[in-house]
């Protein structure tokens, strides 16, 4: 019989943790997510369901955080919406129940690697990787950027925290280049 055992993006079997001078970089695989898109003509429909789910449905250009659900906004009237992995592995079946008719929903968990980024003030590091001004944007302030050639999608928490979601398939790469340009300041 053959034993299955479940690893993370960058092919391990515990989240990879590193530390570069004062930044550290945390794989993310406590996480569930999914898209959540309003079908044509049924934003009020969704709109209802999202309050009685719980689902905040944030504007452009932002993130907003709840319970259990968090959510970003990637387009007009499509989000991605965040929730522990350990209560919602099962995220978009979770939200299709919610939300019935009114939205078209996948599952991302496993098409997307997260990383959370700490450090007193990130803006050096993400100076070097992307166009955004991360001084500047407020928190809660969500994009999609290129990093590294990679289209990824990034979430400002405050000054010193952050998380980048990336290609699954190119997360190795992903993290190398938040290496290098963490090692190019400390």
């Amino acid at each position: 019989m053959v034993s299955l055992q479940s690893l993370t993006a960058l092919g391990k079997r515990e989240a990879t943790i590193v530390t570069h001078g004062p930044m550290t970089i945390t794989e993310r695989t406590d996480v569930a997510l999914a898209s959540l898109a309003a079908r044509k003509g049924r934003m009020a429909d969704l709109d209802k369901a999202a309050k009685a789910a719980g689902v905040p449905l944030p504007g452009p250009a932002t993130h907003r955080t709840g319970t259990p659900y968090s959510a970003f906004w990637t387009a007009p009237e499509i989000w991605f919406v965040e929730a522990p992995y350990a209560t919602h592995e099962l995220i978009a079946d979770l939200l299709k129940t919610a939300f019935g008719e009114s939205a078209s929903i996948t599952e991302q968990t496993d098409a997307w690697v997260a990383f959370d980024l700490a450090a007193a003030d990130l803006t050096p590091v993400l100076e070097r990787l992307c166009n955004v001004d991360f001084s500047f944007v407020p928190a809660g302030y969500a994009t999609r950027t290129v990093m590294e050639h990679l289209g990824v999608y990034l979430i400002k928490h405050d000054l010193g925290a952050a998380r980048i979601y990336g290609p699954r398939s190119s997360a190795e790469s992903l993290l190398h280049a938040i290496k290098t340009a963490a090692h190019s300041l400390w």
